[in-house]
């Protein structure tokens, strides 16, 4: 059974309630890079791959489909994916390319002809702080790329030694703290620009840090502050919980940092329901001590629900996702569902809708 399948099972639930998804990405995963990551032969490369090849392709097409699957979202932001980048000219420049493709994604969908989503409406591109001051002419390029449209920047810094985790394993220790990549940070604000990031859970003290550092610059702090981080067995022990918890609370208490609900179903995070066809009402079970724990510590103004698609495809449809959210979010008030999947998501990207 496809994806497409199991979002035909499940009316949607609440179609009424508006949506701003602040988190999806585009991309064209060619073949020879998937065929590059199962060479690999490690478990991270491997899921990877498989997700790549799930959806080689998300494009505006793709991404149209699934925003228009039933729910009712009027506006979408777009992250970083390393997609779409200059083949040509400065290497610190390549990532400008992706800021173009995206801005002209958003054109599409501004025209009216594919109907009255603002599909990219808000976009948040990808720049190498630890250039220091040299990354300021990064940014004002992406500027000048993404128009009235561009918000951002987004860096994943996910670093995690403990043995047997997937996410993180990668990265580099101590990013955040890093002279060189607070010199780049802090011409964010000046600029008007806010900061996504993705961490692993046992680098959210080091972003309580950095908010700390620069009060003034707006920080988003994605998919729950790495909450997924199972380990081997792919499960997350009751200490482990409990500390990503404390540490989570320990950011909530920087008020210029928000925090974005989702990113569960990603399959490298290790949890036992990430990559698998799941329903909403599983998901929702699984998910809710998570996501009423990120809304307990920051408030629903200060959160806002995500598709963190099609990465998260790989576990439902985008249909699913969101009806997995409404059933979490089904004891909240009025208002507070309204800040948690639209108010929160428009103010703090400065959406015009």
């Amino acid at each position: 059974m496809t994806q497409n399948d199991r979002a035909d099972i499940e009316a949607v639930i609440e179609p009424g309630l508006p949506i701003v998804d602040p988190h999806h990405h585009l991309w064209l995963i060619p073949q020879a890079t998937i065929e590059a990551l199962e060479a690999r032969q490690d478990a991270g490369s491997a899921i990877l791959a498989a997700m790549y090849r799930n959806r080689p392709r998300f494009l505006f097409e793709e991404l149209l489909a699934d925003t228009t699957s039933g729910h009712n979202v009027r506006a979408t932001v777009f992250l970083e994916a390393h997609a779409m980048y200059r083949a040509d000219g400065p290497p610190e420049l390549s990532s400008v390319g992706e800021v173009e493709f995206v801005n002209g994604v958003a054109a599409m969908a501004a025209s009216g002809v594919f109907g009255d989503v603002r599909l990219c409406a808000g976009i948040v591109g990808n720049a190498d702080l630890r250039r220091g001051d040299a990354a300021r002419g990064v940014l004002e390029a992406h500027l000048r790329a993404g128009g009235d449209r561009y918000r951002g920047v987004r860096n994943n810094v996910s670093y995690d030694e403990r043995p047997g985790t997937l996410s993180g394993s990668t990265g580099q220790p101590h990013v955040l703290l890093d002279p060189a990549f607070r010199a780049g940070f802090r011409h964010l604000q000046p600029l008007g620009l806010s900061f996504d990031l993705a961490v692993a859970a046992p680098q959210l003290p080091e972003v309580a840090d950095l908010a700390q550092a620069f009060p003034q610059t707006q920080i988003i702090l994605n998919h729950l502050g790495g909450a997924g981080a199972a380990g081997p067995d792919g499960k997350v022990s009751r200490e482990e919980f409990t500390t990503w918890r404390d540490r989570l609370r320990l950011v909530a208490g920087q008020p210029n940092v928000t925090l974005k609900l989702g990113g569960l179903g990603n399959p490298i995070s290790g949890l036992p329901l990430a990559g698998g066809a799941q329903d909403s009402e599983t998901l929702a079970q699984a998910w809710r001590p998570y996501i009423e724990t990120g809304i307990e510590a920051f408030g629903p103004d200060r959160c806002m629900f995500e598709s963190n698609f099609p990465v998260d495809g790989m576990t439902a449809s985008y249909r699913v996702v969101w009806n997995a959210y409404k059933r979490i979010a089904a004891g909240a008030s009025a208002d507070e569902k309204a800040a948690l999947f639209f108010g929160t998501a428009r103010r703090v990207y400065r959406l015009d809708i």
